[in-house]
């Protein structure tokens, strides 16, 4: 995309708005980014925009929804804009979004590479809108605070349940330079963390000679300052000690997404999954054995096609056992592309709904016994942003959400905090040390 021309006219407004997953979110962070070396200026989602950019997930039927929810909200409140719909749901059915709202572009993930100049275009006539007012989120929606690099994209596991392959295509990795560029870029700009995303990470480098993920992360490691390291998701049977043993290096965040999907070996064979659980209790074992205060998330699709009651108590109670630090739990979705559609016993949907609320009640539990077992402890903390006046958000080096009230400007610094108590979904935490970073 090149620069434009320097003109006393304001420039033009963009809001980018993210659904889905962290993959997502790099990709939104790259066409934040272009879009300011264009000219534009990015603006929160609420604010008036000449541009109303959203980046579309695709993986469940709610998502679908929610994309056209807000397609049509954008338009309501920017009836002038040009409003594009991008990412997976774009990808995969255009048509279902062409014409939602009127003056819209759709520009699946082949096409992002592109899209601001297809944008630049739709604008060729219009004329500028005045300047919006930056919002005080803007450091952390840039990145300033934490970014997320994608390191390889496209997946070739082809999982009965997703369809995921077909709207990012096949596994092909980034060049370790180029990974190290932007590390280094966006430290340049201040960033304290990084995560590295993708669809498969864990087979990062099968397309590049001599590259895997243990060596792009001794790279990172060696090339970059970055403070804070996290690896966004990994698979049960890419958890190997070699890999684990780099987390000895404080810089990699003690946080580990392992998605295991079903509790159950008849229902993980159906979906195609590569492990059983006993491969995935192992590969959890291996990660507290070396670092016991570890927080470890996962993924859990309740209601798969065949899925009956024993098959979803065997489920519940595995992922009770591995009592983990948070799950994501979804009701299995239809998805035209995959061949679980056209599985028979399809679960009913009143079925679902109860094995959903039972699900996620034990997600609660875990979650809550997880932090409560943290309540004590001195962990570091990357403060992002004042949630309210004097009260300061952020993130520990597990994943905690915390929140602590401070007179002190912590906006993307580093110190460590005490976790005192629990306040919902969040940790009450106590700054111990100003001074960090």
């Amino acid at each position: 995309t090149k620069m434009t021309e320097p003109s006393s006219a304001p420039p033009r407004t963009v809001a980018i708005h993210t659904h889905g997953c962290k993959l997502n979110q790099a990709d939104s962070q790259t066409l934040a980014r272009q879009f300011r070396e264009a000219g534009y200026r990015v603006v929160g989602t609420t604010d008036a925009a000449d541009v109303v950019v959203l980046n579309t997930c695709t993986v469940t039927a709610t998502a679908d929804a929610k994309a056209r929810q807000f397609l049509r909200a954008a338009r309501r409140r920017n009836p002038g804009a040009v409003v594009v719909a991008t990412g997976c749901y774009a990808q995969r059915v255009p048509a279902e979004l062409e014409g939602l709202t009127e003056g819209s572009l759709v520009i699946g993930n082949i096409g992002k590479p592109s899209l601001v100049d297809s944008v630049n275009g739709a604008l060729e006539a219009r004329p500028p809108a005045p300047m919006a007012s930056l919002p005080l989120s803007l450091v952390n929606a840039t990145g300033r605070t934490r970014a997320m690099v994608k390191i390889q994209e496209g997946c070739d596991q082809v999982c009965a349940y997703c369809i995921v392959p077909k709207v990012r295509g096949r596994e092909r990795s980034i060049g370790p330079e180029d990974i190290v560029a932007e590390i280094n870029r966006h430290v340049s700009e201040g960033c304290r963390e990084v995560a590295l995303t993708g669809t498969q990470l864990g087979t990062y480098g099968f397309d590049i000679p001599g590259e895997n993920l243990p060596r792009l992360l001794e790279r990172i490691l060696a090339e970059t300052s970055v403070e804070r390291l996290r690896v966004s998701s990994l698979q049960a049977h890419e958890i190997t000690e070699p890999l684990m043993e780099l987390w000895q290096d404080r810089r990699l965040m003690p946080h580990f997404h392992i998605p295991l999907q079903s509790g159950c070996d008849a229902t993980l064979k159906a979906m195609r999954r590569r492990y059983g659980t006993s491969q995935f209790a192992a590969s959890v074992d291996a990660v507290r054995n070396m670092y016991p205060d570890a927080g470890i998330t996962t993924d859990v699709i309740v209601g798969f096609p065949g899925e009956d009651a024993a098959d979803f108590a065997a489920s519940l109670a595995f992922a009770s056992v591995m009592a983990f630090s948070d799950m994501h739990v979804f009701p299995y979705s239809s998805r035209p592309g995959t061949s679980a559609v056209f599985f028979r016993e399809q679960v009913l949907e009143t079925e679902k709904r109860a094995r959903m609320a039972e699900m996620l009640a034990l997600s609660a539990d875990c979650s809550r016994a997880f932090r409560e077992r943290q309540l004590g402890a001195v962990r570091p903390v990357l403060w992002e942003r004042a949630a309210t006046s004097g009260v300061w958000s952020g993130l520990t080096d597990n994943y905690l959400r915390v929140r602590t009230a401070s007179d002190l400007r912590l906006s993307n610094r580093v110190t460590n905090a005490r976790l005192n108590a629990l306040a919902g979904h969040w940790v009450l935490a106590e700054v111990v040390d100003e001074d960090s970073r």
